[in-house]
């Protein structure tokens, strides 16, 4: 089997490079790190990247008010509500938020669309997998 060391970057399609760089830098708080033609390399907050891939074809996994599909990212606890007002300043509408007590990931969490109706989750993680306690 692979011994993998973790996951070097994922990638969430787009059909407007532009539109997508400004709403995962300006409102998400990503850190842009290299932009291509049709690619845009981000980092959130320590190591982790993932890529923005211009899509001619729209990928719309999920059916609406569905988040089965989607990305998630971690935050503290005071940034969990910031960026929940935040989000609503900036007209992005939250449309499920949870407070898991069990599973797999447990915490808070929120739940809301880019501009290519791909599903972002944004979660206060107070454990994770295997019973590791995050903060």
């Amino acid at each position: 089997m692979l011994k993998t060391e973790g996951v070097l970057h994922f990638t969430i399609p787009v059909t407007d490079l532009d539109r997508s760089e400004k709403f995962y830098t300006e409102i998400l708080g990503m850190e842009k790190i290299r932009r291509t033609g049709h690619m845009v390399f981000l980092r959130a907050a320590g190591k982790d990247n993932f890529v923005l891939t211009f899509s001619e074809k729209p990928i719309d996994p999920n059916p609406a008010g569905k988040h089965e599909i989607h990305s998630a990212f971690r935050l503290t606890a005071d940034e969990y509500d910031r960026a929940k007002s935040f989000l609503a300043s900036k007209g992005v509408e939250i449309f499920k938020e949870e407070d898991r007590r069990a599973g797999t990931f447990q915490g808070r969490s929120a739940y809301f669309l880019d501009p290519d109706r791909n599903v972002i989750e944004i979660m206060h993680l107070v454990r994770g997998p295997v019973g590791d306690k995050e903060d």
